[in-house]
């Protein structure tokens, strides 16, 4: 059983068990929060894809960290025109585990 889900932006096929790092979510580590937006869902009969979202299916995940990811650097230059801007950037992620597909 797997599902298509959307999260952050972005979407993710997900299968029970699965470790993942997401967009940055609520809540601490430890807590079980509920994802309800389902693209595509998968059992072992058949497919069923939402238009856009399947209704009444859920996928049930605990995070398991916050975090920062690896430091970026934004550098912007116009030649000739002295312009030099130098900026970093850490984006925040959840990391979580898949715990349940329902639907």
């Amino acid at each position: 059983m797997y599902a298509v889900i959307q999260t952050g932006g972005k979407q993710y096929k997900v299968n029970e068990g699965d470790i993942l790092k997401v967009e940055k979510l609520a809540g601490e580590a430890g807590d079980k929060l509920t994802l309800d937006q389902i693209l595509i869902l998968s059992d072992g009969n058949g497919l069923k894809i939402g238009s856009p979202l399947v209704s009444g299916a859920t996928v049930t995940v605990e995070v398991i960290e916050q975090g920062r990811g690896k430091k970026i650097t934004v550098y912007k230059y116009k030649r000739r025109k002295n312009y030099r801007r130098k900026q970093g950037h850490r984006q925040a992620f959840t990391k979580i585990k898949v715990e349940k597909i329902e639907g």
